[in-house]
């Protein structure tokens, strides 16, 4: 299965905290299934830390090395996407998870994140507790 992990569940995933279900947890660990994290999740991890609303251990630049080190892939943002959320109603303001949800439809990957508003794009998700 082709998996694209949203912002807060990738944090939790590397962080190793309690917030990610232990079933959400195997199923990203599962060698079968094909991890990829947004380029807009780089984007928005700098952003928030930036302006002080994620708080890192450590340097941004190492935290990219975590992130890489499972062997998750980077899915890089390209017109189709772009073109797919200009289409999108707006059930959802922040930009980033407009993007995931965007790639989510035009590459057919299911979004692992506990963020209810995704549901109302009729994207496959995985929340499992």
């Amino acid at each position: 299965m082709n998996l694209l992990i949203d912002t807060h569940a990738l944090i939790w995933f590397i962080t190793d905290n309690d917030k990610l279900p232990l079933k959400t947890k195997q199923i990203i660990e599962n060698k079968e299934n094909n991890c990829y994290v947004s380029i807009a999740t780089y984007w928005e991890i700098g952003i928030k830390n930036s302006i002080g609303r994620l708080e890192l251990n450590t340097d941004l630049e190492t935290i990219f090395q975590i992130i890489e080190e499972p062997g998750f892939e980077t899915l890089p943002i390209t017109i189709n996407q772009i073109l797919k959320n200009t289409y999108l109603e707006f059930h959802h303001q922040d930009p980033f998870d407009r993007i995931i949800v965007a790639q989510s439809l035009t590459e057919k990957m299911t979004i692992i994140t506990r963020d209810s508003q995704f549901v109302n794009y009729n994207v496959p998700i995985i929340w499992k507790k």
